[in-house]
């Protein structure tokens, strides 16, 4: 990296403990900490073989120092950049760092909206543990209502188990059939705490309300309808309980005739590829200027 006088990284893991020199400039756009070393240890640590026994004692010990590592590595960038403010708190209670939150772009363009819906709910997901699919699926069990669940991973086959007729579990699915379920569904239902969650907003460029938990970046991109109901795009839930879900969804059927597809458009927009590339290079422009770099 010694030719160039500014460095750009875009960081989820390792990518910001890229070695530069003090005359370099470093800005850093973070995605999160990395989580299997921080928020999600514990998760992943028992769902692995490796979180066992003498092999456990081992992982441990390495997610130890790469924790050190990781805030270590953090000391070497000069500005950070978070997706959303839910990362800009977690960058600062890992790092200590302050960082400008620009959210990152959604090809709003590559969903194209659809007014009139079907009658079903859909879920697109890892399925993996801390995305709570299991619970999504527990919840429609429960309402006996119909539900699409599309996606791929470990627990693929603990949903077909746990799903009830009423439930589809279609699998991985190509982005085209993804784009089709997402314009068609009444309510896109999501029960992960996201970093920012793109899928949320390509739900809303549809113009198909969503219904997810309250952490994490969905309080930034969902606007709950019973805080405005001129301009509201989803109902969001307080935990990640089936019995939460369940309530949501409950509310959503009372007041689906109020939900706006052009206000979940509109939404959408907010987070266009325009308006991305305009926030990040006003402030790379800026930290420039802050270092008399032309």
């Amino acid at each position: 990296m010694r030719p160039y006088d500014v460095i750009l990284s875009s960081s989820h893991a390792v990518a910001k403990g890229v070695l530069t020199s003090p005359q370099q400039l470093h800005i850093c756009y973070c995605h999160t900490p990395m989580r299997y070393a921080w928020d999600l240890t514990f998760d992943y640590l028992h769902g692995s073989p490796l979180g066992r026994g003498i092999p456990g004692m081992i992982t441990r010990l390495l997610l130890h120092q790469l924790r050190q590592w990781d805030v270590i590595s953090a000391n070497r960038v000069d500005y950070f950049i978070a997706n959303s403010q839910h990362t800009a708190g977690r960058i600062w209670r890992c790092y200590r760092r302050e960082a400008k939150v620009i959210y990152p772009s959604v090809n709003v363009q590559r969903f194209p909206f659809q007014e009139q819906k079907e009658d079903f709910y859909l879920t697109v997901s890892r399925l993996v543990s801390y995305k709570k699919v299991a619970a999504i699926v527990a919840a429609f069990n429960e309402l006996e209502l119909p539900l699409v669940v599309i996606g791929a991973g470990p627990q693929l086959e603990q949903m077909g188990r746990l799903a009830q007729p009423n439930v589809q579990i279609l699998g991985q699915q190509p982005d085209s059939i993804v784009g089709q379920y997402m314009c068609r569904a009444k309510a896109f239902v999501y029960a992960a705490c996201e970093d920012f969650g793109i899928a949320l907003v390509e739900a809303q460029a549809c113009g198909t309300p969503v219904i997810a938990y309250r952490g994490g970046g969905a309080a930034e991109t969902v606007i709950d309808i019973r805080q405005n109901p001129m301009m509201g795009t989803g109902i969001l839930f307080p935990s990640q309980e089936p019995a939460a879900i369940v309530e949501a969804i409950r509310t959503f059927e009372a007041l689906e005739g109020q939900f706006s597809p052009e206000s979940c458009r509109t939404q959408a927009a907010k987070f266009s590829h325009h308006i991305f590339q305009k926030s990040y290079w006003d402030f790379v422009t800026s930290c420039c200027q802050a270092r008399n770099l032309g």
